[in-house]
Order: structure tokens, then C-alpha cells, then sequence
């Protein structure tokens, strides 16, 4: 073929070697429409989409991530979470999120500043 630079190669791909790929592998719907749906599913994208750690909850009732200390505020339905293990997230836009299971316990934003859940986002 002689291809020796990468413009000639992307020549190649592009005039050749695509038109001959599509032709042999290119398959017509049988449907109209879109095969994307909409997601339902149970979690947000954020909380799929981010970083994620285990954490053991110290004495004091706090996680310790990258030189932060974050406090777990009271819960009407445990007394403390010491020595449990938690999972920490931390999003696109900086914000740190503990859950222990699926229950979200708290939720930081990035200076550390604990936000009400019904409002954090």
C-alpha cells in the first residue's frame, strides 16, 4: 500500500478501507426510532457516575478522607455509626456524599460544609 504518514493513513481509512467496512457490515434498522431510552432506574447517574471509597467510621462518629475530617450528624434511627462501614462519593462538582447502605447520612460541599439533605443536589 506504501502508507508512510499518518495523513496518508487517515487518506486510506476514510476513502478506502470505511466505504468497504460499512458497505459489508452495516446493517439497516428494522424499526424506526431511537434505540436510546430514558433512565429509571432506582439511583441517580451522580451516584453511578462518581468515585466511590469504603470507609470505617471512627470513634468520634466521623470519616477521615484526603486530610478531611466530615462529622455524621444524629439520626433518629441509629444512635452512631462507629466502627460501621460506610461508602463515601465524591461527585463531578467536588461535593462528598457517606452513605451506609443506600441511606445517604450526610452530604459536604466542597468546603467541607455539611448541606441539608432535602436540599443538597
Amino acid at each position: 500500500m506504501g502508507i508512510t504518514t499518518v495523513e496518508a493513513a487517515n487518506r486510506y481509512l476514510q476513502e478506502s478501507y470505511l466505504p468497504r467496512f460499512n458497505a459489508e457490515f452495516a446493517v439497516p434498522a428494522r424499526e424506526p426510532g431511537s434505540a436510546f431510552v430514558p433512565w429509571i432506574g432506582g439511583e441517580t447517574l451522580a451516584d453511578i457516575l462518581c468515585e466511590q471509597y469504603e470507609r470505617t467510621v471512627s470513634a468520634d462518629n466521623c470519616v477521615r478522607f484526603e486530610g478531611r475530617t466530615l462529622q455524621i450528624p444524629t439520626d433518629p434511627h441509629r444512635c452512631h455509626y462507629v466502627k460501621a462501614k460506610v461508602r463515601l462519593h465524591r461527585y463531578l462538582d467536588g461535593r462528598l456524599a457517606i452513605f451506609h447502605g443506600p441511606k445517604k447520612l450526610a452530604e459536604y460541599d466542597r468546603e467541607d460544609k455539611r448541606l441539608p439533605l432535602s436540599e443538597a443536589a
